[in-house]
């Protein structure tokens, strides 16, 4: 039998199709993996803020802020593009719009702080909103009992494109460090590959994937007013959907936990246990590999052990990470850290997807997403801003920090436990009978 079975599909979606949506995945995930991993933050923190005190606080200030934007914006793109059925095109916008941004990276040198942090939130938010609509296909695509092996395979494409965008990067580092040029010179290219990898990739998904929404009723008035309306109606029912607002709540939590690993790792790995650039980036790159095998196997299991169960065990992985990664002085033992991460990454990230796809009314994907892209947005503002919060109050010292995220991941297992899935499906399935004619 096939790994991408068509038995896991809905009627009428061919394979070409997934693959396309997985592209997406495989296209976006060189922004994460090079830009806010492995090669800019680093380079941002070190050489353009030159190594000051406040430079990591700026860099968390300006994710920050790109991600306050997101939540204030992305629920009420997510209705509208649910009304009009215009996901595929905003998809679109998106794309182009982060793509850009990132190639402008390229012109931030030493000392254009202020510039470095505008394209930095620039090109998160495009990023965000690009990531949540992509992630509103997928219940049109997969049956519900195999959401989360469909989820698998776009995270594990997704980890192939950024080890792509990480591997071209670092084979050109170190062809720079070779000719003798300074971090100043070659990371501007590597924003530069990032782009191009981003935008060639992406065109498999504007080419194959299909916008099988349709459009709803018009109303008369500002469509974003009444996105919000239809927004706040959402709160008002969320009773009608407590497993969802559970999941919400839990991801709130253990994704600022995953915000930090995202966004500080390359910074903690060099500053705190001593890595050299290069070193940095191939830890990044191995990385990778470990989610992308969390991905794609836990994609199978959660269908089998259950999305709760799946969704569980990572968690308490995570929590391990965090705990070895504080007590560890060595490289070796970091490495263990990051192997760990690396699989709890992959496999957190598509079981968290897959259940908000089963828990989401099927007429409010986009909308629902929205609001799950809310949830995370809020996260990486928690987890990153409380990191350094916790640095700076204590003179610096990340390995509280880091050893402090494990909390966020406890208290994302302790809100998982209320949710019931088969609870939640049933209440998503009753809202498209309520809305039958």
């Amino acid at each position: 039998m096939s790994i991408f079975s068509t038995d896991a599909l809905n009627p009428g979606v061919r394979k070409r199709e997934v693959f396309g949506w997985a592209m997406f995945d495989f296209a976006n995930s060189g922004y994460t993996t090079v830009v806010l991993t492995a090669v800019f933050a680093a380079y941002f923190v070190g050489a353009v803020a030159g190594g000051a005190e406040w430079a990591a606080f700026a860099w968390t200030a300006a994710l920050s802020l790109s991600h306050l934007i997101v939540m204030l914006t992305i629920p009420a793109m997510g209705a509208w593009a649910d009304r009009h059925a215009a996901k595929k095109r905003l998809l679109m916008f998106t794309t182009v719009g982060c793509v850009l941004a990132t190639a402008a990276l390229a012109t931030v040198g030493p000392g254009a702080v202020v510039l470095g942090m505008a394209l930095i939130v620039v090109s998160n938010v495009f990023f965000a909103w690009g990531e949540s609509l992509v992630a509103a296909f997928l219940p049109e695509l997969a049956k519900p009992s195999a959401m989360g092996r469909v989820s698998g395979w776009g995270w594990s494409l997704g980890y192939c494109g950024g080890m792509l965008a990480l591997g071209l990067s670092l084979a050109y580092v170190l062809w720079a460090q070779a000719q003798g040029q300074k971090a100043a010179e070659f990371v501007p290219v590597t924003m530069l590959i990032t782009a191009s990898v981003f935008a060639l990739a992406s065109l498999f998904t504007l080419a194959l994937l299909r916008e099988r929404a349709t459009p709803q009723a018009v109303f008369v008035g500002s469509a974003w007013r009444q996105s919000y309306g239809q927004l706040r109606s959402t709160f008002q029912q969320a009773r009608r959907y407590q497993d969802f607002m559970w999941l919400l709540a839990c991801a709130t939590a253990y994704q600022g936990g995953v915000a930090v690993a995202i966004t500080l790792a390359a910074i903690y790995a060099e500053q705190v246990i001593g890595f050299v650039q290069q070193e940095t980036m191939v830890l990044i790159f191995v990385l990778n590999i470990a989610a992308m095998v969390g991905a794609f196997a836990f994609g199978y299991w959660q269908d089998r052990l259950g999305h709760k169960l799946a969704l569980g065990i990572t968690l308490v992985g995570w929590i391990a990470t965090c705990i070895i990664a504080a007590i560890t002085t060595t490289k070796g033992g970091f490495w263990y850290a990051a192997a760990i991460a690396g699989v709890c990454m992959g496999s957190s990230q598509s079981s968290g997807r897959a259940m908000a796809g089963m828990l989401a009314p099927p007429a409010q994907l986009a909308e629902f997403f929205g609001l799950w892209t809310f949830a995370t947005r809020v996260a990486s503002i928690i987890g990153p801003l409380s990191y350094g919060a916790i640095t700076w109050m204590t003179g610096g010292n990340q390995r509280l920090a880091i050893g402090s995220t494990a909390v966020l991941f406890v208290v994302g297992l302790v809100l998982l436990i209320p949710v019931n899935m088969k609870r939640g499906r049933e209440a998503a399935l009753q809202q498209v009978g309520a809305s039958s004619p």
